[in-house]
C-alpha cells in the first residue's frame, strides 16, 4: 500500500481544490462587499467564516441581522437552509470512517462545495488495485487528502470574504448582482459534477425536482422536500444499475489526482 508525503497529498488536495478556488473567492469577496455594505465591520466576515463558515448561510445572516430579526428566529431560518447538511453527512459516513482525529474537521467543514469534491472520489471500499490511477487508496493517506481538501475550501472563503470587506470599506462598489454569484457557483459545481462522474440521470432529477418544489411547494419547505426527493429517486436510480461497480472497474470520469503527476 502506497504512502505518500505530506506535501504531495498537499498539492494534490489544492489542485483538486482549484475549481472551489475559483468559486470561493469570487462569492466571498461578494459576501465582504455585502457585509461592509451593511454597515458592519470587515473583520466580522472572519468571525463569521472561521465560526460560521456557510456560504449560503452568511449572506441570509446579514440580511436577518439589518432586518433586526431575533436570535430565535435568525437560528430558525438557519436550520431549514442548513438542515441539507445532515443528507451530506449521513452520505458521506461511510467515507470518514477510517479518517482518524480529521474526521472531527471535516463533519463541520462539509459545505456544499466540499461535499461535492469528496463524494466525487473514489469508493474507499474498491480494492487498491480497484482504484488504480485514483490517489488517494490507503485510508490514512485518504484521510489527510479530504482534510486538506476541506482545509484549503475554507480557507479560499476566508480569503475572498476579507478581501471582499477590507476592499468594501475603502472603496464604494455597485453590489447590484452580487447575491447570484453563490447560485453561479452551484451550477458551475453541478456541471463539473456532470462531467466527472458521468451520471447525469441524477443531476437531472435533482434539478427537475428542485424547480418543481420552488414553483409548487411554500418557499420555506421547497428546499428542504427538493432535496429529500431527489435523494430518495437518485438513491432508486442507482439501485437499479445494481452491481456494476463491483462486476467491472469503475469509470471515475477522468479523475486522476494522483501525486506524482
Amino acid at each position: 500500500m502506497r504512502t505518500a508525503s505530506h506535501h504531495a497529498i498537499f498539492v494534490s488536495a489544492f489542485r483538486y481544490s482549484i475549481p472551489v478556488l475559483l468559486g470561493y473567492t469570487a462569492i466571498g469577496i461578494g459576501f465582504g462587499l455585502v457585509l461592509v455594505n451593511r454597515g458592519y465591520p470587515w473583520w466580522l466576515s472572519l468571525v463569521m467564516g472561521v465560526l460560521m463558515y456557510a456560504g449560503a448561510g452568511q449572506y441570509i445572516a446579514i440580511g436577518l441581522f439589518a432586518a433586526g430579526a431575533g436570535l430565535w428566529e435568525t437560528c430558525l431560518v438557519q436550520f431549514v437552509i442548513n438542515a441539507r447538511h445532515m443528507a451530506y453527512g449521513v452520505s458521506m459516513l461511510n467515507r470518514f470512517r477510517n479518517t482518524g482525529i480529521f474526521r472531527y474537521y471535516l463533519i463541520y467543514a462539509l459545505t456544499d462545495e466540499t461535499f461535492a469534491l469528496l463524494s466525487s472520489l473514489p469508493d474507499p471500499e474498491l480494492s487498491e488495485s480497484e482504484n488504480t490511477g485514483s490517489f488517494p487508496a490507503s485510508g490514512a493517506d485518504r484521510g489527510r487528502f479530504m482534510f486538506y481538501t476541506a482545509l484549503l475550501d475554507q480557507g479560499y472563503w476566508l480569503a475572498g470574504s476579507v478581501i471582499g470587506a477590507t476592499a468594501g470599506s475603502f472603496i464604494p462598489f455597485n453590489l447590484e448582482g452580487v447575491g447570484f454569484a453563490l447560485t453561479a457557483l452551484f451550477i458551475v459545481l453541478m456541471i463539473e459534477q456532470i462531467l466527472r462522474v458521468r451520471r447525469a440521470a441524477c443531476f437531472s432529477v435533482s434539478a427537475v425536482l428542485a424547480i418543481l418544489a420552488v414553483l409548487l411547494l411554500p418557499e420555506r419547505v421547497s428546499m428542504l422536500a427538493a432535496m429529500i426527493s431527489a435523494i430518495i429517486l437518485s438513491a432508486v436510480i442507482e439501485a437499479g444499475k445494481g452491481g456494476d461497480k463491483h462486476r467491472k472497474t469503475p469509470d471515475n470520469g477522468g479523475l486522476n489526482i494522483d501525486a506524482s503527476r
